[in-house]
């Protein structure tokens, strides 16, 4: 066997293992970074709703810091519907968002509010 034969023969092995996995299961790989900021957010809405605007505004800072950490960590095929630009743009856009939200709640006097 040649060098260009033996190239050949082992690039035309697939690279890609079969999945044998159910559309249910995919969906939860790909979108679970998502839910888990969805369920924070959700946290986030409970405080607002009683009244507790500034634990609130954490959970949802925290939530957003959350989705730059998953941006920045996984690969772009697993965050789902958090890339939206670019890598470097996401995780800046989050993390500045984020950051910013979580600053007002903890300088923002309550006054008088919990």
């Amino acid at each position: 066997m040649t060098g260009h034969a033996r190239i050949a023969a082992v690039t035309d092995v697939p690279t890609t293992h079969p999945q044998h996995s159910s559309p249910a299961s995919r969906f939860f790989q790909v979108h679970l970074p998502m839910l888990l900021v969805v369920v924070v957010l959700l946290v986030a809405v409970v405080f607002l709703a009683q009244d507790r605007w500034r634990r609130g505004a954490f959970f949802i800072g925290g939530a957003t810091l959350l989705a730059a950490v998953f941006r920045l960590c996984l690969p772009s095929a697993r965050v789902g519907l958090l890339a939206v630009r670019s890598r470097p743009f996401d995780i800046g856009a989050y993390t500045v968002l984020g950051g910013a939200i979580i600053v007002m709640a903890a300088t923002i006097s309550s006054l008088g509010v919990g």
